[in-house]
């Protein structure tokens, strides 16, 4: 054999499906190859054209597509396509493919991929079983693993939903709820809902304060409380009770409603654990006994992780034990240095923000204040309220902000009208470095307090932000500063980093530039939405990316994401400290073909991310 045909067998031996052929048949391969090469962007194959060979990525990107233009896969080392057309009695190409980079192809003729196909079971059942976007299967299977992600909110609901007039008498409601066997009463006016009342409204809000049992049962009742539709997700519903701290959730039906999901009803989809954890956040007395939970947190993580719970169902989860404990930190900083002077508004920014938080993180946290702050008067309380919940939140397991961006700081600590001048100016007038300081503030969440305050600052982000080429390029630019480990072979490229000698930061490498370069679209088209997969459905309804894109990079995300999650809750079981990093020889083929995958989708996002916003174009 020449060196060149050796090279190409050494090839065929470390790659599927030609690792399932006998090793006698492969030499034979390796001398019926040509080899062609292709510059990025040029068309190999046509739909229409005669199939007449089988095509082998030695190197390079290929996106496949279908018929109406779509695009149907992406391909990379190892991967091949050509074979429906050869597979096929009219032997015309089904999806014409083009090469998205420099491209070096393995060309197999058509006599041979048949003889193969025909002669070993094995080979052609990996033909076809690959044909399929690997990626794409493996988020499908997890997603359809759990009951949560496709059980719909209706389908729980036992029975017709309890109600009364807002002027019914509470102990004849009390009665209702009691011959229905229920715990919740929904309080309606004109046949809209404006209320609920629970069995512990009742016991905390009437027996324990001595109330009559002939008041009104509007005087107890909860006001426009937080609901849920009827086709939403069981999922959703869990995520809104984290969120909201609340056991019974009226659901909705054409602004109806039709039932009332409890907390009893999610039981035999959830192990309540981290439902639990934000329930003993809430009644723990000081900063020692919240931090005594820490364990229970890191327990409910372990558990979602191994009942197999998607990284947007434990993001959201542990975003909702962060908010709890801030909450839970702010109310004892207010019971011990008085109640505020002014309105103030306490922000979680960053993954917390986002509803995307693990079990490794810092904290990021801000102060938006009334417009009538005096440094003079008040400052003196917000620096005490600041310093009180950080030291709770670091003693929480929340470590500090390395960049100092926290409530403490006096610049994270404003009026609304000088944070409406913050993003008026990083907007207007950005350079890349001053929102590389600042990017974190456009991912804000309020937490406490007066949250309008922070629904005023979206609303302005997202009306300035839209459209704005100069702002979009610099934001663009900054999303462009971590690269996926990727080499030019399409190998990992990896580096030291803490305890690892030879490591990923799925993190910093995988994560962080994804939810970067998301968000980046997002405020282009003006999205609201904080949750990076809520902000991706935005930003395909409005055909910002290619046609598949969107979903590739739904994909990516959630793959990378999973892989973190797993990697720190094995650290947890075995007793080391949980980082965002881990060596590949500690994944299994699976994995590295699946990551690696994940990482040439964000390697081309962020190329089309750098095309889009070149020089301030937007098209």
């Amino acid at each position: 054999m020449e060196i060149e045909q050796l090279e190409i067998l050494s090839f065929l031996q470390k790659h599927s499906p030609f690792t399932s052929l006998p090793d006698d048949v492969l030499p034979g391969i390796a001398q019926s190859i040509n080899v062609q090469y292709f510059k990025a962007d040029s068309p190999i194959i046509k739909f229409g054209d005669p199939a007449l060979c089988w095509w082998v990525l030695r190197s390079g990107a290929v996106e496949v597509f279908r018929r109406d233009g779509t695009l149907y896969n992406r391909l990379n080392e190892g991967g091949h396509f050509g074979e429906a057309g050869l597979l096929q009695q009219k032997k015309q190409v089904r999806f014409s493919a083009t090469a998205l980079e420099d491209t070096l192809l393995y060309v197999i003729p058509e006599l041979k991929f048949i003889e193969l196909f025909d002669a070993y079971e094995a080979f052609a059942d990996l033909i076809e079983v690959e044909d399929k976007s690997r990626l794409r299967t493996v988020i499908s299977k997890s997603e359809q693993a759990n009951e949560l992600m496709s059980t719909s909110v209706e389908s729980l609901l036992v029975r017709a939903p309890v109600m009364t007039s807002k002027d019914t008498p509470l102990s004849q409601a009390a009665q209702s709820m009691s011959d229905a066997g229920v715990s919740s009463i929904l309080v309606l006016d004109a046949k809209q809902s404006i209320g609920i009342v629970t069995d512990r409204d009742i016991r905390q809000r009437a027996v324990a304060k001595g109330l009559s049992f002939d008041v009104p049962i509007a005087s107890i009742m909860t006001d426009s409380p937080v609901s849920i539709r009827h086709d939403q997700l069981a999922f959703e519903a869990l995520l809104v009770m984290l969120r909201h701290n609340v056991h019974h959730l009226p659901v909705l039906k054409h602004h109806q409603p039709v039932g009332v999901l409890a907390l009893s009803d999610l039981l035999r989809y959830e192990s309540r654990n981290s439902l639990f954890v934000v329930s003993r956040i809430f009644h723990q007395l000081t900063v020692d006994e919240l931090a005594a939970l820490t364990e229970d947190v890191r327990a409910s993580f372990v558990r979602m992780t191994r009942e197999d719970a998607n990284s947007h169902m434990i993001g959201s989860a542990m975003s909702a034990i962060g908010r709890s404990y801030k909450q839970r930190l702010l109310d004892l900083a207010e019971q011990q240095y008085g109640p505020p002077p002014i309105p103030y508004c306490f922000l979680a920014l960053g993954s917390m923000a986002r509803q995307e938080q693990f079990i490794v993180t810092d904290q990021d946290n801000a102060m938006i204040l009334d417009n009538c702050f005096d440094p003079v008067k008040h400052d003196a309380y917000f620096e005490k309220i600041a310093k009180f919940v950080c030291d709770g939140l670091a003693k929480c397991g929340y470590t500090y902000c390395t960049g100092d961006v926290m409530a403490t700081n006096i610049r994270w600590r404003q009026p609304l009208k000088v944070w409406q001048n913050y993003f008026t100016q990083w907007i207007d007038s950005p350079t890349p470095e001053s929102l590389l300081t600042s990017n974190i503030f456009f991912d804000l969440d309020g937490v406490f307090g007066r949250t309008e305050f922070a629904e005023t600052l979206r609303a302005l982000i997202a009306k300035k932000a839209k459209g704005n080429a100069r702002f979009l390029a610099s934001m663009a630019r900054n999303a462009l500063l971590r690269t996926p480990p990727i080499g030019f072979f399409k190998d990992f490229v990896l580096e030291p980093d803490g305890r690892h000698s030879r490591a990923m930061n799925l993190k910093r490498r995988g994560t962080a530039p994804l939810t970067d370069l998301i968000r980046v679209h997002a405020l282009a088209i003006g999205s609201r939405n904080r949750n990076s997969f809520d902000r991706l459905q935005d930003i395909i309804k409005a055909n910002v990316l290619p046609p598949g894109r969107g979903r590739d990079l739904k994909d990516a995300l959630e793959f990378i994401s999973i892989v973190r999650v797993r990697n720190q809750a094995n650290d947890l079981v075995i007793g080391q400290a949980p980082d965002n990093s881990i060596e590949p020889e500690m994944l299994s083929e699976f994995e590295r073909k699946n990551l690696r995958d994940a990482f040439l989708i964000l390697s081309h996002a962020q190329k089309y991310l750098k095309f889009r916003y070149q020089s301030g174009r937007l098209n």
